[in-house]
């Protein structure tokens, strides 16, 4: 069972959300929080899986509650959840660590998909605001190129070649296929992957990647 909590200041938007994800029968839905502060207690009191978060929220938005909850021992996965297709904010979550970002529109099927997929530690970004995001990461040559290249350059030559289908949004199943591997070594590779770039999720991966102009 994945283990879910729903941050939302809006009643309604916590409600449909309870009514898409309560039937599932490998989610169960622990808990709810209306905004970022009473969000902090909830998730140390339930310990989920995945937080699905609202990124505009009164007293401590979603940015904030973000990076409080990645600090934690154990941080559960964060699936940001946005009204606007091209959101300043939604970049600035992910830099933090949120493990992926959909609309609120959604469709339920998609909704459900992507939160088994965070759960599963695989990146979710939402198809509308792909490209805007991408464009974000990977604008211009200002001083995150320099930074990341950096970073990138502890990687062997095949954890680089893994980080960049990361980076395209490959599974793991993908990327053993296409770089002709098992899946097992491609887990090995992110997994230090993870551990040379100081990154902890698959988005953070792919925005270095795209902050090094390697797409």
């Amino acid at each position: 069972m994945t283990r879910l909590v729903i941050v939302d200041d809006d009643a309604m938007v916590r409600t449909g959300l309870r009514l898409i994800l309560g039937g599932e029968p490998d989610f169960d839905l622990v808990g709810e929080a209306e905004d970022g502060l009473r969000a902090m207690d909830v998730v140390r009191d339930l310990r989920p899986d995945v937080v699905l978060l609202d990124i505009r929220m009164p007293d401590q938005d979603g940015l904030i509650t973000t990076e409080l909850l990645r600090a934690q021992p154990g941080p559960p996965r964060i699936l940001v959840l946005t009204t606007f297709d091209a959101d300043d904010m939604v970049l600035r979550a992910l830099r933090l660590g949120a493990d992926g970002f959909l609309l609120k529109d959604t469709p339920p099927p998609r909704m459900i998909e992507a939160v088994r997929a965070v759960a599963k530690g695989e990146p979710v970004l939402s198809p509308s605001v792909a490209r805007q995001v991408i464009a974000a990461a990977t604008g211009g040559s200002g001083p995150a190129r320099p930074r990341a290249r950096e970073k990138l350059n502890r990687l062997t030559e095949r954890e680089l070649e893994v980080a960049v289908e990361v980076a395209r949004g490959r599974s793991n199943a993908e990327i053993a296929e296409g770089l002709h591997m098992s899946v097992a070594t491609v887990k090995a590779n992110i997994t230090r992957i993870f551990a040379k770039l100081g990154t902890d999720n698959r988005v953070q991966v792919a925005m270095k990647v795209r902050d090094a102009g390697l797409l």
